[in-house]
């Protein structure tokens, strides 16, 4: 039996367009379509699905709505289906506040240009959704209990309050929440600049960069071609684009440019990482947060050739999909291996 999936749409159309792709390859079976939220936490009740595929505007009660009575009552894998608008792109990141697992865009064209690329992309996020299943079972609670004994013993020799001039914050699925939650812990006159490179299409960021500037000490824009990076504040990389740095201390410059054909991620934590190990000669941290793949590793080893760069890499049982951060431990990159808690705690003390 494969995979079980309840498709929920106010758009009828949507329903089989979404049910159509997941069942070409057999790997998906469709439990049914929900037309509202309050359709949907009934059946979910009824069916017990694998996972939801959940739209954001739908009558009676919305997308957002349903979520939160869902991950109470019910907890579910749910990937968001967005519309690739402004509005859209705020309502998505509500989504994932309420616990939501992953989003994509409506459209298969804002998902990737050729459509059998953007189908196989729809397919890998179900399954993706599908394998946390039972992680959504266990407490929190729980889960940071245990992850304290993968922070090795190389965490008692931290000193509580590390300087680094720039710091690096790379993730993918998941990464919206996780990157909210440390750096809300950093202050307002931290003395040095972070980069955020986050997995998100470019219809999306400008929303996201907006959010965590609302909800943090620092000052968090949308990078733009030539800003000078500044101490207390944080340059998200737009999506659809690859974000490099050049110059020399004090007059670290952003460059952003298309992504190339035969690149796989815009923007890609690999190409900003290794900017920075070429241009930057200072102590470096770099935190590879929740995601999937193995994007960031290159860049990590290039770093990590810098005496003074320091990685650190997310826990899996903290991790929504423990990827990107998984790839960091085993290639032996990682300084600490730490719980998100354990990182923002961290932030907190960085200066």
């Amino acid at each position: 039996m494969g995979t079980r999936v309840l498709i929920v749409d106010d758009s009828t159309f949507m329903c089989k367009r979404i049910q159509q792709v997941l069942q070409e390859q057999g790997e998906f079976e469709v439990l049914g379509f929900a037309h509202d939220g309050h359709e949907a936490v009934q059946m979910v009740h009824q069916f017990k699905p694998d996972v939801i595929t959940m739209d954001i505007e739908m009558p009676r009660m919305d997308g957002i709505s349903a979520v939160k009575q869902i991950m109470q009552e019910s907890p579910t894998p749910i990937l968001m289906f967005s519309a690739s608008t402004h509005m859209g792109a705020k309502a998505t990141l509500d989504a994932l506040q309420a616990g939501a697992i992953d989003f994509l865009p409506k459209s298969l064209d804002d998902i990737n240009n050729d459509r059998e690329t953007a189908k196989k992309l729809l397919r890998m996020s179900v399954r993706t959704a599908a394998q946390q299943a039972e992680k959504l079972k266990v407490k929190r609670a729980q889960s940071h209990v245990d992850t304290v004994r993968n922070d090795t013993h190389r965490s008692a020799r931290t000193t509580s309050h590390e300087h680094f001039d720039l710091v690096l914050v790379a993730a993918s699925t998941g990464g919206p929440i996780a990157m909210q939650t440390i750096l809300r812990t950093l202050s307002k006159d931290c003395s040095f600049p972070v980069l955020l490179i986050q997995h998100m299409p470019h219809s999306f960021t400008e929303s996201f960069a907006e959010r965590l500037n609302d909800i943090c000490n620092v000052e968090v824009k949308l990078a733009e071609e030539g800003d000078v990076l500044d101490a207390g504040t944080a340059y998200l990389a737009p999506g659809g684009m690859q974000m490099e740095i050049s110059g020399r201390k004090g007059q670290y410059k952003i460059h952003l440019r298309l992504k190339h054909p035969k690149e796989v991620y815009a923007p890609c934590v690999d190409i900003t990482f290794n900017s920075v190990a070429q241009y930057v000669n200072g102590k470096i941290l770099a935190v590879v947060l929740t995601g999937m793949g193995t994007d960031g590793k290159a860049g990590a080893e290039r770093l990590k050739q810098q005496k003074l760069a320091r990685i650190w890499a997310q826990d899996e049982a903290s991790s929504t999909i423990y990827g990107m951060p998984k790839a960091i431990g085993d290639a032996g990159l990682a300084d600490h291996i730490m719980s998100l808690d354990q990182i923002a705690d961290k932030f907190q003390k960085l200066s």
